[in-house]
């Protein structure tokens, strides 16, 4: 498994990530209708690049194969981070957690956070966030729920 920056032809193969990460994983977690919800099928790729494009986001590759994604801020969030289901358990989240944490850390963030789904809680808690809160957020007229999680970082060490 390769780490590597997001290119544009990585588009149609991050977007099936989080398609398949959803209809797949999350199903467990969410209802037919909340599933549909947060992963419209009226997704546009060219919009979907312009925000992977506009956010720092990393590709776990095995070759040219999309095995997962992640971005993070300058501030430490994590806006997105997704597995396809196929690859799931075998430490792509969590080379992706530690390429986020180590870019945050670099940028002077304090902390890492993100909103986390009811399927992803349990991953970051295993890797040192907690609840800071509970969300209830609308997504095209239907609730879903998650949690804002954070973890602090400690700041990089001086070579």
């Amino acid at each position: 498994m390769e780490l590597r920056p997001y290119r544009p032809s990585d588009a149609q193969a991050t977007l099936k990530v989080f398609l398949r990460a959803i209809r797949l994983t999350a199903s467990r977690d969410y209802t037919p209708e909340q599933i549909a919800a947060w992963a419209d099928e009226d997704i546009d790729v060219g919009q979907w690049h312009a925000a992977r494009d506009a956010a720092t986001t990393q590709v776990a590759c095995d070759g040219e194969h999309v095995l997962g994604f992640t971005d993070v801020d300058a501030r430490g969030y994590i806006d997105m981070m997704f597995t396809d289901p196929a690859y799931a358990r075998r430490g792509v989240a969590t080379a992706l957690l530690e390429w986020a944490a180590r870019t945050a850390a670099s940028h002077g963030a304090p902390e890492l956070t993100a909103h986390a789904s009811l399927t992803a809680r349990p991953f970051f808690e295993a890797h040192g966030f907690t609840v800071l809160a509970e969300q209830h957020p609308v997504r095209l007229g239907v609730e879903l729920r998650n949690f804002v999680m954070h973890r602090p970082l400690r700041p990089p060490r001086a070579e």
